[in-house]
């Protein structure tokens, strides 16, 4: 299969059948010095007014999370990507997600920030009339009205659109009276507006509406008991012929459930970052603990066993910011073309989002994953120590549980990634018709032996990564050719093409940031990101046989499952590197520097 090359920009999901330059794609390199100093500013801020009073905040009682939240509106923190009109700072969206990620690190106000500025924000500015937009964002950016999203119900998690809460217009026709409960919704104690999802009458789609606390109707159950985040407030909310006045519907009747979908694939990647700046700031702890405690007369962090999870941790992580900012700068020049072309801007960020729908279900998987990982090795690295309340690693392996399960849980996620590309192929929007039929020709052809020019860096892995992206369309062409439209309810295999997918887009991600950093700074000073390149591709091999052979072998029979057992062979195959010896390089370097320096 030969992958067109084209310059004009790439398509949400188009990776799988096109190449990409290196210069072409953002790095976190990239950014510019004043974004830089809006970081510095968020973990200044994480450093004065969070991590020193850590166990008051973790009271959600306290209060003090309403403190936090007003100091982060005074330092214009609520309004990073609210146009200056409303009170905001008018940033990029890749700003946004550097905001989220130097955040990442501050547990509870971590997930109240987030859920205040995006979900609780965006609806209003991206689909709020001019007048909903003038009333509430001043106040929401400013940090004097806090705001909540009121979307899961006891009966309507992952299937939100099946919700029971219902609204109904008054007599007079002034009102609507809402009528429902809603539950996990953060914020909730404090919020002082509500993004309100009901069903009006009899619809089959869901309308929204912006519902103050002081239109009253509204009750609340106690405070959730929570494995983590316990800092952050999580209710109940009960709405008891809540009279909202019609004009505070947001967009059209029956639109409320695009509304949550699209932002909550804002929400996913923006989840991703804040994923990626908490994976730092474990990384930083557990090198800091390493290099200090001793065992056996030697810090641990000489040992091999602590350097093979330090250099684990920081490659994975590399990788995830890698693919991150490389997905967050494809979405902000999507968005800046529709308003060149005379979109209006509001509008021109949904759609922006919405093309790359499919990579914002990959960060969040992957980053809470990533997440996951990072803060179980850390706790391991801190031992006995890591058990306990006393330490930072008790606290942060309860909070980061919840990224694999808010904004949608990380299985459903798989699914709508495949799902969502399936349907583009189908509908003809992403050609992968045409490529995965050539893979399938290539099964029975004799494989070509062109030479590779080793000189040149990454040429054996770049080779690699064409054979990555052929078993992903080989594997998911020939699953959707046997199940048609039942596929949706073969579930493990969808998750497991899913997983392929992932690994592709996250491995190509690490390489080309790695070649432009090469480009930009010389291979000499790079060393160490090579390796974390070359060590994430080698993973990202591994787990696409795997999950190539199970999907292969759920579905496929005879000659036909001994072929394309054989393509997945050939089409992962990789020389072999010395994983350890590059690993423990990472290590020492990231020792060494006792942090994250990447």
């Amino acid at each position: 299969m030969e992958i067109v090359e084209k310059k004009e920009a790439l398509k949400g999901g188009e990776f799988l059948i096109r190449h990409s330059e290196a210069p072409d794609v953002f790095i976190p390199e990239d950014f510019s010095e004043e974004q830089r100093m809006m970081a510095q500013a968020c973990q200044d801020f994480l450093q004065t007014e969070i991590f020193p009073h850590i166990d008051k905040m973790e009271d959600v009682h306290s209060g003090f999370m309403i403190e936090l939240l007003d100091k982060a509106g005074q330092l214009g923190l609520l309004g990073i990507s609210v146009p200056e009109e409303y009170g905001g700072l008018g940033m990029s969206f890749n700003t946004s997600m550097l905001v989220a990620d130097a955040l990442g690190a501050g547990g509870s106000f971590s997930t109240a920030y987030g859920a205040h500025t995006g979900i609780g924000i965006l609806p209003i500015l991206y689909y709020g009339t001019e007048e909903q937009k003038r009333k509430y964002l001043p106040k929401l950016v400013s940090g004097e009205w806090k705001a909540s999203y009121c979307l899961t119900e006891p009966d309507a998690g992952s299937d939100a659109n099946s919700g029971k809460t219902k609204a109904r217009l008054s007599e007079d026709g002034k009102y609507y009276l809402i009528n429902g409960q809603k539950m996990w919704i953060t914020n909730a104690g404090f919020a002082d507006l509500f993004i309100v999802f009901a069903k009006i009458d009899d619809d089959k789609n869901l309308s929204a509406f912006i519902v103050e606390r002081s239109f009253g109707g509204i009750t609340m159950n106690d405070e959730e008991k929570k494995l983590g985040i316990k800092g952050s407030s999580t209710r109940q909310v009960f709405f008891n012929d809540c009279k909202v006045p019609v004009e505070n519907m947001l967009s059209t009747r029956g639109n409320g459930f695009k509304i949550a979908v699209n932002i909550l694939n804002i929400g996913r990647i923006k989840l991703a970052a804040a994923a990626i700046g908490a994976c730092k700031y474990v990384i930083n702890l557990a090198t800091n603990y390493a290099n200090e405690r001793k065992q056996f007369g030697k810090t641990i962090a000489s040992f091999g066993a602590i350097k093979h999870k330090i250099g684990e941790m920081a490659a994975l992580t590399y990788a995830t910011e890698s693919a991150a900012y490389r997905a967050g700068q494809c979405i902000e020049d999507k968005i800046n073309a529709l308003i060149a072309e005379g979109m209006e801007e509001a509008q021109a960020k949904l759609k922006g989002v919405e093309q790359f729908a499919i990579e914002c279900a990959i960060m969040k998987v992957h980053s809470s994953e990533v997440l996951d990982y990072v803060v179980d090795e850390g706790l391991q690295i801190y031992g006995g120590m890591g058990f306990s309340e006393e330490a930072p690693m008790a606290r942060a392996y309860r909070d980061c549980r919840i990224t694999r399960i808010y904004e949608g849980t990380n299985e459903i996620n798989r699914m709508l990634l495949v799902g969502m590309l399936l349907k583009r192929a189908l509908s003809g929007e992403l050609n992968l018709l045409a490529p995965a039929m050539e893979v399938a020709k290539e099964l029975t052809s004799v494989p070509s032996f062109t030479p590779i020019d080793t000189s040149l860096l990454f040429a054996e892995e770049k080779e690699v990564m064409k054979g990555l992206k052929k078993a992903v369309l080989m594997v998911a062409g020939k699953a959707a050719q046997t199940f048609g439209p039942s596929l949706e309810e073969q579930q493990e295999i969808i998750m497991h093409v899913a997983d392929m997918i992932i690994e592709t887009y996250i491995a190509e991600s690490t390489l080309l940031r790695t070649e432009k950093l090469v480009q930009q700074r010389g291979q000499e000073a790079c060393q160490q990101h090579i390796n974390m390149a070359r060590l994430y591709l080698n993973r990202a091999v591994d787990k696409v046989a795997y999950h190539g052979k199970e999907a292969i072998n759920s579905f496929a029979t005879g000659d036909e499952q001994k072929v394309m057992l054989m393509g997945l062979r050939r089409f992962t195959k990789m020389n072999p590197i010395n994983a350890t010896a590059i690993r423990r390089q990472v290590a020492d370097y990231v020792i060494a520097q006792n942090r994250y320096p990447f």
